[in-house]
């Protein structure tokens, strides 16, 4: 039987009603079987870790995710599969960061939460547990990645994004398809699954959290964007443009990106668009960018840039290097 370790770091999945108060209170993990019974009809061993504090997801940051991937690392030989309890607000950011993270991952990482506590008579916690623990144990099924597994389907982590905080169906993927649907079987897209890697596991421990987002708006003032590029030790700027990622082309504009890359910044283009890609020079709102050195995100999402960039210029310094690292595939997070 596979091994698999659940973790719970937070979020509303973890909510349970107090017997004595009827208010909701954070449940204790190691007590999951009596929660969810049902899981010990899946074969597998389950076993739980839970952070202490439990942190909510609008918390999230950097150290969160650091934390998370060495304690994988520190585990990694004792479980052939995780799943992430997490709240819903950032667990795109979170599982993009965590791809990033772990190079050569061999085995699956499923992040999953609610939209309603487990604790309430009508959830959507309990589906998304006992499916995201099946699809992690799955014996004829590698998953060697970084997922997210939420309502029905199975994601790769670092291509979604939350576009609904009230319905069931949370999680869209403008420009991946989902990896697996679950249903009355589990439908697997396995030309769609990353190989499992030969190399070993290789966890990173450092992010630059020296990094903004400007999201470029019909009213944007040159003084916004002179404000961001003047903060303090700042090495990235990600522009979240129009479409193909266009963005205005007066001068003033362009002198103040212009300005921000002559500063060391490295400016990183990525649309606001749910879906689609940028494409530099395709239009003449975007072909200044690309001669001054604007770097392409493609169709990389806005959390998958962020975890990217916090990535890239935290473990690597030379600038060409770090160019070819935004601008191609490093976890399945941009189509080339």
């Amino acid at each position: 039987m596979k091994n698999i370790l659940v973790i719970y770091t937070g979020g509303t999945i973890g909510m349970v009603k107090d017997e004595n108060t009827g208010a909701l209170r954070c449940f204790d993990m190691k007590k999951i079987y009596e929660i969810l019974p049902v899981l010990k009809e899946l074969n597998c061993n389950i076993e739980t870790y839970q952070f202490n504090p439990i942190i909510d997801s609008s918390d999230m940051n950097a150290k969160v995710w650091l934390k998370l991937s060495q304690y994988i690392k520190a585990v990694y030989d004792l479980y052939d599969g995780f799943v992430i309890l997490h709240g819903t607000d950032t667990m795109s950011y979170t599982a993009s960061a965590l791809s990033f993270l772990l190079e050569n991952l061999a085995k699956p990482v499923i992040i999953t939460g609610s939209q309603l506590p487990l604790g309430m008579i009508r959830n959507d916690g309990r589906d998304n547990i006992i499916s995201s623990i099946e699809l992690a144990a799955n014996t004829d099924v590698l998953i060697p990645e970084v997922c997210i597994f939420f309502d029905d389907k199975l994601y790769r982590g670092n291509r979604t994004t939350k576009i609904n905080a009230e319905y069931f169906e949370a999680f869209y993927s403008g420009n991946m398809p989902s990896l697996a649907k679950v249903g009355i079987n589990i439908s697997y897209k396995e030309h769609l699954i990353l190989p499992k890697p030969e190399k070993e596991l290789k966890v990173y421990e450092n992010l630059c959290e020296d990094v903004a987002i400007l999201k470029i708006h019909p009213s944007i003032q040159i003084s916004h964007i002179d404000c961001v590029a003047n903060i303090p030790n700042l090495k990235g700027l990600i522009l979240e443009t129009y479409g193909s990622g266009n963005a205005p082309t007066n001068s003033e504009f362009l002198s103040a990106i212009k300005r921000t890359i002559e500063k060391g910044i490295t400016v990183y283009n990525v649309t606001q668009c749910k879906a689609g890609k940028v494409q530099m020079g395709h239009y003449a709102a975007s072909y200044a960018l690309r001669e001054m050195g604007v770097l392409s995100g493609k169709d990389i999402t806005t959390e998958a840039a962020l975890a990217k960039m916090m990535f890239v210029l935290g473990n690597f310094s030379d600038k060409t290097e770090i160019r070819n690292l935004l601008e191609n595939n490093l976890r399945g997070e941009i189509t080339l």
